[in-house]
């Protein structure tokens, strides 16, 4: 009975198999259990062995038999295993599985042919008629999903009928497919797309096609369907890489137009992957014109040792057309490289670059330059620098190369080379258990050396000769000795003594010219030296009160207060100063500073000073309304409340120096923060401005004068709990360069603007009920008061805003503005737009009015695979050249 069961269920399911086979045109097969005229590829091997001459080598009379197989087949199934004697073949059903070397098949129906060493595979029905368990074909790294496959073990041949496989991030999709015992795969009506859906967005249908796994796709005539409408778009044939990692190639541009280089294509190049360590794009910019551009852009990076960026860009450009009267020209550079070593290549040493040089009118010149921050940051600055320690030494060693370049001055300085060589704090008189009980063995001495070459230039002389002539180079030494004991308990008194050694290696000499009556400058090359010295010691301690609270959640408030003062002398060093007569009158004679180097000359008058300084914090301990946390919470009241001021005993007025106060503190969990600054001066003034030795309370005024003062403020709310994860390297330097994007997000390219990394994206899902809408607000605030003159003047008076909302999962609105209430009028502006389309991304940044005036869409494809199948605009700023 279960043999016969068995019988009828194989020829029931073998009928459902002929007749589906008959139905569905994939499916080319004349008998489902007979696999002999699937196609030529699959034909059994031929057994006839060639002949062999008998002369070259003798031929074994008696001829082993040849294996068929190589390796094991392993089958199994849940439902039936059939084994079919007659035949010479194997039927397995529901979820069948075989396994023979790296290939791996599973289906819903297998059938094994000994025979012709074939396999045949599809899926079956399932209750509600359709077909389930469809084969799944893997080998090594490869899985392709299909309707039916046929397969020979020994050729490594197959057959496919409605192929779906993924090669690096491109979801195939063909009607016939052929496979080479190479892994070469030949496919007929094929379409490919990145979309992951069922009914993918958009597809790209071609008729034939060939694939290298993990190398090429090779496709003839295609054509873009969106939608499962076909476009009028076609390509005649396209070559996709599919390597895994970087793989060389062009770099499609970005076209628009401008009303003064008139039409134009930029960033378009070639893209090479040298290496694993290091690449290299080449991008360009043509205008009609004449204008054009240049760049390259390099990025490196070496596991566990350094990593790194480096770019360079030079623009011609031409405004208007040559021969009419508003036609100019220009060039612009700019130079920007970027280095950071890992802390595991060399604890003891590192090095470092952070360089941003160019042209001082590059970021408002340029014409395919979006960085908001270098644009509306009037400096531009550079470091190299190289650390050294010495181990078993207190001595280290830096050497940098820095540079400061003001945009709106054009004046550039520069320190090349600057050497640093610093000892730390050694002990002299330390005990030799090391223990510190009294003052002398707390003495401690610090020593530096710092050499500097500096140069002062403009951008039109720039690394040019001319720049070389005016370097001034120096050396200082700085030495240190200090202590530190307790006095009376409670008090700790610092005494301190430095000395400082400066070397040059010119100095000014002036004399008096009789005949043309003039004082005459002149610049002598030789060693000069001058010296100094002070002394000081400070005293200070800390006091603690404490307000406590019977009732209510508000148990304490506690008040830090730190007072410190100190006592500074520095003699008189004028002697180092020298005369020069100014006039026919030989008595009539001034004093000037033979030493004006790069750290300044000799001090002048005696310092004879007392500081003082008061610096508070007051805290607060609450009861969480949390009734089983039993321990109170401590919050901050006031991050620091300061005071300092000055008195000069050796002055012979205005002893007094201004009193400045600084204030700081958040709130609402430290996401509004308060910082205000003022600064107080005792004396008076006249009518016209000018400073008395006279206390303004006793010229009929208030104890202080108010002369000045600062508040800031910055806020940051979001409907969305903040992530209190660390941040990466680069996030934290684009905040810092950025303000938290206070200024507006940089306007990229559309070669890196949809070719993003969605790997690590959190998939969104739309709320129909109780929808919210996740937003984020940042706010910065500034007012400036100045009043040293009675002018009682509002100098700056500015807000400063950032925010975005999802007003769906998919749909993102921000905006970047300010507004200068002084001025009364808008700051740099910038309205983003951002759409999520699956697969696809919708870009439309504006801004719509200013010297940045611009607007950019992009429409593209998210996968790097297919970045060029986009669609993007752009309006340059017309900005004119001067």
């Amino acid at each position: 009975m279960i043999v016969a069961f068995c019988c009828i269920h194989t020829i029931v399911y073998s009928q459902e198999i002929k007749q589906k086979s008959l139905e569905t045109k994939s499916i080319k097969l004349v008998d489902t259990l007979n696999l002999k005229s699937i196609d030529t590829i699959f034909k059994p091997l031929d057994t006839i062995s060639k002949p062999v001459d008998s002369i070259l080598k003798p031929v074994d009379s008696i001829l082993k038999p040849k294996e068929l197989l190589e390796s094991i087949i392993v089958h199994s199934a849940d439902s039936l295993i059939r084994q079919d004697i007659k035949n010479n073949k194997i039927i397995l059903f529901n979820n069948a599985h075989i396994h023979y070397k790296d290939i791996d098949l599973t289906a819903g129906y297998i059938e094994i042919d000994n025979t012709t060493n074939e396999v045949w595979a599809i899926g079956v029905k399932d209750s509600i008629g359709e077909y389930t368990q469809l084969p799944v074909f893997k080998q090594g790294t490869e899985e392709t999903t299909q309707d039916s496959i046929a397969f020979n073990f020994k050729t490594e041949k197959a057959k496919i009928w409605g192929l779906r496989t993924e090669q690096q991030g491109v979801f195939i999709r063909g009607e016939v497919t052929k496979k080479e015992n190479d892994s070469t795969i030949y496919i007929s009506n094929i379409r490919f797309t990145t979309s992951k859906k069922e009914n993918p967005d958009y597809y790209i249908t071609t008729k034939k096609a060939k694939i290298v796994p993990d190398k090429k796709l090779v496709i003839g005539l295609s054509n873009l369907v969106i939608q499962d409408v076909p476009t009028p778009l076609f390509i005649p044939f396209a070559y996709i890489p599919l390597t895994k990692g970087s793989t060389s190639g062009f770099i499609m541009p970005t076209w628009g137009d401008t009303s003064e280089q008139g039409y134009f294509l930029q960033n378009g190049g070639y893209y090479f992957a040298i290496n694993d360590y290091v690449d290299l794009a080449i991008t360009g910019d043509v205008y009609t014109n004449g204008s054009w551009g240049i760049r390259t852009q390099s990025n490196y990076a070496v596991r566990y040792r350094y990593n790194g960026n480096f770019s360079f860009r030079y623009e011609n450009l031409k405004n208007s057309i040559r021969g009419l009267d508003d036609f100019s020209k220009t060039t612009n550079y700019n130079l920007r490289w970027s280095h950071s070593q890992d802390t595991k290549a060399s604890p003891n040493s590192r090095f470092s670059a952070s360089v941003n040089l160019g042209s001082s009118t590059y970021y408002r010149e340029s014409l395919n330059e979006y960085n908001n921050n270098s644009f509306l940051n009037n400096t531009l600055s550079s470091s190299v620098s190289f650390y050294k320690k010495f181990v078993g030494t207190p001595f280290n060693l830096s050497i940098s190369a820095t540079h400061s370049q003001n945009a709106n001055t054009e004046s550039i300085t520069m320190s090349l080379p600057s050497l640093q060589i610093n000892m730390d704090r050694i002990y002299p008189f330390v005990s030799k258990t090391g223990a510190k009980k009294n003052a002398l063995q707390k003495m401690g001495v610090t020593y530096s050396l710092k050499g500097d070459n500096k140069i002062n230039t403009t951008d039109e002389f720039f690394f040019k000769k001319e720049m070389f002539e005016t370097a001034k180079s120096g050396l200082q030494h700085n030495a240190t000795f200090s202590t530190n004991m307790k006095l009376l308990k409670y008090f700790t008194l610092s005494p301190n003594a430095n000395y400082k050694e400066v070397w040059y290696f010119d100095r000014i000499n002036k004399t008096y010219n009789t005949t043309e009556d003039l004082v005459v400058t002149d610049t002598i090359n030789k060693f000069s030296a001058f010296r100094e010295y002070s002394t000081g010691v400070s005293l200070s301690t800390t006091l603690y009160g404490m307000f406590n609270f019977k009732k209510g959640r508000l148990q304490a408030i506690r008040h830090v207060i730190r007072p410190s003062v100190s006592y500074n002398y520095r003699p008189d060093f004028s002697s180092y100063f020298e005369e020069v007569q100014q006039s026919a009158d030989e008595n009539d004679v001034t004093e000037y500073n033979p030493f004006t180097g790069i750290y300044g000359g000799p001090s002048k008058g005696l310092s004879n000073s007392l500081s003082f300084t008061l610096n508070n914090t007051f805290e607060a301990k609450v009861m969480s309304k949390d009734s089983t946390e039993v321990e109170p919470k401590k919050v901050t009241l006031i991050n620091n409340l300061n005071f300092s001021t000055s008195y000069n005993m050796a002055a012979d007025s205005l002893k007094w120096s201004p009193v400045r106060m600084t204030a700081g503190t958040d709130f609402f969990n430290k996401k509004l923060k308060l910082n205000i600054n003022a600064t107080l001066d005792p004396y008076a003034i006249t009518a016209s401005g000018k400073k008395i030795n006279t206390f303004n309370i006793n010229n009929g005024g208030s104890l202080f004068r108010l002369t000045g003062a600062g508040l800031t403020m910055n806020y940051s709310i979001s409907s969305k709990k903040q992530d209190g994860g660390q941040k990466s390297s680069k996030q934290q330097n684009a905040q810092a360069n950025n303000s938290d994007g206070i200024f507006g997000e940089d306007l990229n390219t559309s070669n890196n603007l949809g070719s993003e990394n969605t790997s690590g994206t959190k998939v969104k899902t739309a709320k129909l009920y109780s929808a919210t809408f996740p937003w984020t607000l940042k706010l910065a605030y500034s007012l400036n008061y100045t009043n040293s003159n009675r002018q009682q003047e509002i100098s700056s008076n500015s807000l400063m805003f950032s925010g975005d909302i999802e007003l769906t999962p998919k749909w993102k609105v921000g905006v970047s503005s300010g507004y200068d209430i002084k001025s009364k009028g808008f700051s740099y502006t910038q309205l983003r737009f951002s759409r999520d389309l699956d697969s696809w991304k919708l870009n439309f940044n504006w801004v719509p009015f200013g010297t940045r005036q611009t607007y950019y869409f992009f429409l593209g494809v998210k996968s790097s695979m297919l970045s060029d199948l986009k669609y993007d605009k752009r309006q340059v700023p017309d900005r004119r050249l001067f």
